[in-house]
């Protein structure tokens, strides 16, 4: 989807490795306050920022408790996330 390794969880995107960044799939409703922590920034590959998707620079991750707290927000947002829609198979 972005170029880079993706993690799934339960069949959705949970975190992931794009070039030098992480990307965190974060609950919505904490999007926001999210973007304001040191080395946090919506992820916008597209030029339109995804809600709820975040790229975490070294700043964001440099320590252990703190790639812990990033990948924890998105085991813990995993379970309410939607899943994409499966595509089928064009074999028969």
């Amino acid at each position: 989807m972005f170029g880079g390794f993706v993690f799934m969880v339960d069949d959705k995107m949970c975190v992931g490795v794009m070039k030098d960044q992480i990307m965190a799939r974060i609950n919505p409703d904490i999007y926001e306050a999210s973007l304001e922590k040191e080395g946090c920034r919506s992820m916008d590959f597209t030029k339109k920022s995804m809600k709820g998707f975040v790229f975490l620079s070294d700043e964001a991750i440099d320590l252990d408790k703190d790639l812990n707290y990033w990948l924890q927000l998105a085991l813990d947002f995993n379970p309410l996330a939607k899943a994409s829609k499966k595509r089928k198979s064009s074999k028969n």
